[in-house]
C-alpha cells in the first residue's frame, strides 16, 4: 500500500525578533567572526615568531637538516597553540550556529512587505476606524489615499488601504498590494533578509577558518562562500536612476530630440 504524504504543519514556535533585534544580532555576529580572525591570526603569527626564534640556533646544521628540524618544530608549535586556544575557538564557534540557529527561525516573520505592514499597527484603533472610513472608496480614492500613505511612511493607513484591496475584484485594483507594501516596509524587509543571510555566511566562514587552522588545510568551501554573498547583494537597495540618464542603464534617451538632433548631425 502506498504512502500518503502528509503535509507539513508549519512551526508557531520560531524565534520572534524585532528589526532592532536583528541589527542587533547581526552586530554580534560581524564581532563573534572578527574575534575567530583575529584569534588564529594571532595564534599563526606565535608559530612563525618561534620558527623564527630558532633558527639562528640551527646555522651549524645543513640546509636539508635545518629545513627537517623547523619542520617538526612547526608541527610542535601548532600542536601547543590549537591546544591552548581550542576551548575559546569550540565558544566561537558554537556562538556562530546559535545566532545562525536564532536568525534563520526568525526568518518566517520577514517573507515579505506585505506581511511586515499587516503585522506593523496590527489592534490599532486608528487603522479600525480608517478601514471603516474607506470600505466603500473606489479606485481612484483608493490610489490618492495610497500616494498619501507612501508619502508621508503612514502604515495604519497602509495597512487599512491593503485590506482593503484585498476585498476587491483583481481588475478594480488600482495599484498592487506587493507594490505598495514595498514603499513603506520593503527598506526594512531587505535589510532583514539580508542581514540573515550575512548571518548564514559569517557562521560558515568561521567554521571555515577554525576547521583550516585546525587541519591545515582549506576545506575549499570559497566557492560557496562566494555565491552566498551574491545571494545577499540581491537585497541590496535599489539604486535610483541618475537625473541625467532617465533609463538607468547608461545609454542614451533615443527620444531624445536632442541626441536625435545630434546623431542627424554627425
Amino acid at each position: 500500500m502506498p504512502k500518503t504524504k502528509t503535509k507539513k504543519k508549519p512551526s508557531l514556535a520560531n524565534t520572534w525578533l524585532s528589526v532592532t533585534d536583528v541589527r542587533a544580532t547581526l552586530a554580534r555576529s560581524r564581532e563573534n567572526r572578527g574575534a575567530l580572525s583575529k584569534w588564529v591570526t594571532d595564534l599563526n603569527a606565535r608559530t612563525v615568531k618561534a620558527l623564527k626564534n630558532a633558527e639562528p640556533s640551527l646555522a651549524s646544521f645543513s640546509e636539508h637538516e635545518r629545513s627537517a628540524i623547523l619542520k617538526r618544530m612547526e608541527g610542535t608549535e601548532r600542536a601547543k597553540v590549537k591546544d591552548m586556544s581550542a576551548d575559546i575557538r569550540r565558544t566561537i564557534v558554537r556562538e556562530a550556529g546559535r545566532i545562525s540557529t536564532l536568525m534563520a527561525s526568525a526568518k518566517v516573520h520577514y517573507q515579505s512587505p506585505v506581511q511586515m505592514l499587516m503585522r506593523d499597527s496590527i489592534g490599532s484603533e486608528r487603522r479600525s476606524r480608517l478601514m471603516e472610513q474607506i470600505a466603500a472608496s473606489g479606485p481612484a480614492e483608493l490610489a490618492s489615499l495610497a500616494a498619501l500613505a507612501a508619502s508621508t511612511n503612514d502604515k495604519e493607513l497602509g495597512a487599512a488601504l491593503c485590506t482593503r484591496l484585498s476585498k476587491m475584484d483583481r481588475a478594480q485594483r488600482p495599484f498592487t498590494a506587493q507594490e505598495f507594501a514595498d514603499a513603506l516596509m520593503g527598506a526594512e524587509w531587505r535589510e532583514v533578509n539580508r542581514a540573515i543571510l550575512e548571518t548564514e555566511r559569517l557562521t560558515l566562514e568561521t567554521v571555515t577558518e577554525d576547521r583550516a587552522f585546525e587541519t591545515g588545510r582549506d576545506p575549499g568551501r570559497q566557492v560557496k562562500i562566494a555565491l552566498m554573498k551574491r545571494e545577499e547583494e540581491q537585497f541590496a537597495e535599489p539604486q535610483e536612476a541618475d537625473d541625467d540618464d532617465p533609463q538607468g542603464d547608461g545609454r542614451e534617451d533615443a527620444s531624445d530630440p536632442e541626441t536625435q538632433e545630434t546623431k542627424e548631425d554627425t
